[in-house]
């Protein structure tokens, strides 16, 4: 494992462009985002947002913008009809705050335009819902055999086959129980109602 402040000591540009790669590799990725929004669906505000804390923490370059930058790049594989995502969003993502209201309410929005996308198959795991595994930190499951977890030190890669076996198993029992299409908008849709209702205040 290289630590995160060894990886990001020239700033953010340089890994997201590892990111790109990865995700441009990957016809067919699977994600499992317990609280904050994946990052190949945040808005621009929010991954400003998210960027910046991880600078701030790590005390490494300040190089946020062209970090988010890559970041939008890295959201192409989205649109361009080669690749398809199984995303689950735990539901405390839709709440966990990032930026405030109006970025919340923004990334709702962006939530709920893109749902639908051929490209997608957005669930969102409801915060009562009992799952038939024990609660996990997220992860990402890439092509070729890596699964990708985000520490607060450094990121970790598993390949080995039964372990990478193993969360794909973990992956089905948390997809069984998450909600999709309308049943997903309907979440999204009252935690926009949500932090809209907060922004009024």
């Amino acid at each position: 494992m290289i630590p995160w402040q060894q990886r990001l000591s020239t700033g953010t540009e340089d890994i997201q462009d590892e990111v790109i790669h990865w995700y441009q590799q990957t016809r067919h990725g699977k994600a499992y985002v317990p609280e904050m929004i994946w990052g190949t669906l945040q808005t621009e505000a929010y991954a400003s947002v998210i960027l910046r804390k991880v600078v701030e923490f790590l005390g490494v370059p300040n190089d946020v913008s062209a970090g988010v930058a890559k970041r939008m790049e890295r959201q192409q594989v989205l649109y361009d009809g080669e690749h398809h995502y199984e995303v689950i969003l735990g539901e405390q993502a839709l709440y966990t705050n990032v930026g405030g209201p109006v970025v919340m309410r923004g990334q709702m929005e962006r939530l709920l335009r893109e749902i639908d996308l051929p490209s997608l198959s957005l669930g969102v795991l409801p915060a009562a819902a009992e799952v038939g595994v024990i609660p996990m930190p997220g992860f990402s499951m890439y092509d070729g055999g890596r699964v990708h977890y985000e520490l607060v030190s450094s990121g970790v890669d598993i390949t080995d086959v039964d372990e990478l076996a193993l969360h794909d198993k973990a992956f089905d029992a948390l997809s069984s129980t998450a909600s999709y299409g309308e049943a997903a908008s309907s979440l999204i849709s009252k935690a926009l109602a949500f932090w809209s209702a907060v922004d009024e205040l």
